[in-house]
């Protein structure tokens, strides 16, 4: 992997609440993200940041994290507490999609992608561990994360892939024959194949990242996909992982009462679809901390954070 460029910050803007978690961005160039109370915003006017002006959409009644834009205008959402939403955003009307699999309650579920064919897939990080014990399941490396399908016309989500470890962002392929999962708990991007003669089966795509991958975002077939880094690589997590399972467990009982604080460097990757490196972008101290998703906006890189109390815009790298 060549050596990283700078990520250059531009502005921070305030949103009013705490842990914008994803952002994507809308075909007009306004943000659209969810905070911890529940809320998910809008935020407009990025071509003037410090004008920007946040408008509250409406209030799940959980904790949204990962969104999906459809094409009809509705927002999907992962709520991590009441399993996967749908949001009309004329009026803010919210209804549960899904809230159960495998006669399972739906929690912790993390991203979510739409495909041109109607077919909806989502990720669940953890069936051990709650949002708010997020770091329990990434010391102990329970593997118990989830890629799910959900058909067209159906409200029954199935069961395509297990084991994985902490199961995060999700994108599509340009020819949507194939999804690429972040598997933040492993440091690498996993390719499930959809179609082809190797539908239904998996395989590395990525390996051995610089950091743990979170939520990640494609803007189109053209483009290339953006890997938010949430921490740093951390050599005495990889050794603990190949510890035995009482080991582990007893540090996660332990790392889930710590206080935790996130480091001060932060990055985000550009991937095509062969897994190559596009662009990787770093700062090693940076006051804007724990980057859980990026996308690209009015000419800027979008930043979001599951700590922070707003988004960061930044340079975007020059086209190689």
């Amino acid at each position: 992997m060549d050596r990283p460029t700078a990520l250059v910050p531009r502005h921070y803007v305030a949103i009013g609440g705490h842990g914008p978690e994803d952002v994507v961005a809308d075909p007009r160039g306004r943000i659209l993200t969810g905070v911890s109370d529940g809320r998910i915003l809008r935020v407009d006017g990025l071509t003037e940041p410090l004008d920007a002006r946040v408008e509250t959409l409406t209030d799940t009644g959980g904790r949204p994290l990962g969104l999906e834009l459809l094409p009809d205008g509705d927002l999907l959402v992962c709520d991590a507490e009441r399993g996967l939403l749908r949001v009309d955003l004329a009026d803010g009307g919210v209804r549960v999609v899904a809230d159960e699999v495998a006669g399972e309650r739906l929690r912790f579920c993390s991203n979510i992608v739409a495909l041109t064919d109607g077919s909806v897939y989502f990720t669940v990080s953890s069936r051990r561990y709650p949002l708010e014990q997020w770091i329990g399941d990434i010391v102990e490396h329970t593997g118990t994360g989830r890629l799910l399908r959900l058909a067209p016309g159906d409200d029954t989500p199935e069961v395509l892939l297990e084991g994985l470890q902490f199961a995060n962002g999700l994108a599509p392929s340009a020819d949507e024959s194939f999804l690429v999962v972040a598997e933040t708990g492993a440091r690498r991007l996993t390719r499930y194949w959809l179609d082809g003669p190797s539908a239904g089966r998996s395989e590395p795509l990525a390996d051995d990242l610089p950091g743990m991958p979170d939520n990640i975002w494609r803007g189109g077939p053209d483009g290339p996909i953006w890997v938010s880094l949430a921490g740093p690589r951390i050599p005495p997590l990889d050794l603990l992982h190949r510890a035995a399972p009482p080991v582990r467990r007893t540090a996660a009982r332990i790392a889930v009462h710590a206080p935790y604080r996130p480091t001060g460097g932060i990055g985000v990757l550009a991937v095509d679809d062969e897994g190559q490196v596009v662009h990787h972008l770093s700062r090693g101290h940076s006051r804007y901390r724990m980057v859980t998703s990026v996308c690209e906006a009015s000419g800027h890189l979008v930043l979001g954070s599951l700590w922070e109390r707003g988004i960061a815009l930044c340079e975007p790298p020059a086209v190689k």
